[in-house]
């Protein structure tokens, strides 16, 4: 065939196409579905986020309100928790991994040109929320990680600093002088042989408060002020999992959504859970909504949290019952047995493109402390999670329960 003669099929092919008025319906492409929800008309502004950003979304809110992108509403929302060094869960300050490295990661999607940014495993970069973004602004990637994350930084400007403050380092050294052989190595419950540890007679530990008594008195030596040693100690003892997510819908119908961490405390260096994974940790789809998740990052990547929500609700789920059916597949994981259920924390956090929202759980937390997320719609609030199951999780690792000596 002529180049000419190439060409000109060419040239009608793309007219046919053309003529043909390829819709997202299916008529054109099966594999692409009309999706449920409808264009926001007059829509109004609106921010969903997890609990720890309640003292930043009214900056969030008040950029989308004069007009700002999406995406940098909800970064400049998340972007509060990782300059505040006394927030351990995200950037500045977050607890570090086993060897006493904080490494973080996060990935964002912005709705209205459909790009997305992540990292992973990055030190000495408080803002990677930021950093994800300038990804997908200045590379043709989506992900960069680990050392290659952290030369793109520096190139992009981003400054160089010590994230492990003194008040992390402190509890670092705690968990690593107590707890440091009972960390993230051996089986996790997805393996076959996994058993729920047992439990101990308190004669085989010398009586239950006897370890914590020395716990506390070796947090007197590290130098713990007196105020912050039980906090010091339960995080030792129980591995807090940190994490924000946000999503922003403006007037226009326009959708972003963004995750960042500081990951599991104590974690194997080089760890990443779900949160630089798009689909896991956040997606936002322009014609349907926004998830995004905190919580186990390992169980969450297995359903893909978010990306099945996004799904659930194109398919016309709404908000909460797309949630709920994520949380239900993670049991599904475990066969719905309880006792592992026992140690999985998810929370997601869903926004439609029309506005509705919701916030759902795997467990509602204590009577007195239920599990909460933010909202500002032009109002700042607390709203309670719908949840799964009642109670609160315990936390992974597990660590042997201790009954009372007999007298």
């Amino acid at each position: 065939m002529k180049r000419r003669d190439f060409l000109s099929g060419l040239a009608v092919t793309s007219a046919s196409l053309a003529a043909a008025k390829v819709t997202p319906n299916g008529s054109g492409n099966p594999s692409l579905s009309q999706p449920t929800a409808a264009p926001a008309a007059g829509g109004k502004n609106i921010i969903i986020c997890a609990a720890n950003g309640y003292d930043h979304i009214d900056g969030g809110y008040q950029l989308l309100s004069q007009g700002a992108d999406t995406l940098d509403a909800a970064i400049k929302v998340v972007s509060g928790p990782e300059n505040d060094p006394n927030d351990d869960s995200v950037g500045l300050g977050g607890l570090p991994n086993e060897d006493g490295v904080v490494e973080l990661d996060a990935c964002c999607m912005h709705g209205p040109t459909r790009r997305a940014g992540s990292v992973g495993g990055v030190r000495d970069i408080k803002n990677v929320a930021a950093l994800s973004k300038a990804v997908m602004d200045h590379t043709g990637h989506v992900m960069l990680v680990g050392e290659g994350a952290g030369r793109f930084a520096f190139a992009m400007g981003f400054p160089k600093e010590n994230l492990l403050t003194e008040h992390s380092r402190q509890i670092w050294m705690l968990w690593k002088e107590t707890h440091s052989n009972q960390d993230w190595w051996g089986p996790g419950m997805a393996d076959p042989g996994w058993t729920p540890p047992a439990t101990l007679e308190a004669n085989a530990v010398h009586d239950q408060p006897e370890p914590v008594q020395r716990m506390y008195a070796m947090a007197a030596d590290l130098g713990i002020p007196e105020a912050g040693r039980m906090d010091a100690i339960y995080k030792v003892l129980h591995p807090p999992t940190g994490t924000i997510n946000c999503s922003a819908l403006n007037t226009k119908g326009e959708m972003s959504s963004v995750t960042t961490t500081s990951g599991l405390a104590w974690k194997l260096a080089g760890r990443c859970g779900d949160s630089p994974i798009i689909g896991a940790g956040c997606y936002c789809d322009q014609d349907v909504g926004a998830a995004g998740a905190t919580g186990n990052g390992e169980e969450n990547i297995k359903v893909c949290g978010a990306h099945t929500i996004v799904e659930n609700m194109r398919r016309g789920m709404s908000p909460e019952e797309a949630g709920m059916d994520a949380l239900k597949r993670i049991a599904r994981n475990y066969n719905n047995d309880m006792r592992k259920i026992a140690y999985i924390s998810m929370f997601y956090y869903i926004l439609r493109k029309d506005g509705t929202y919701a916030g759902v759980s795997m467990w509602s937390g204590a009577g007195d402390h239920p599990r909460r997320y933010v909202v500002n719609d032009g109002t700042k609030r607390y709203e309670t999670a719908k949840y799964l199951y009642e109670g609160n999780a315990k936390s992974w690792p597990p660590m042997p329960t201790v009954r009372e000596r007999k007298r």
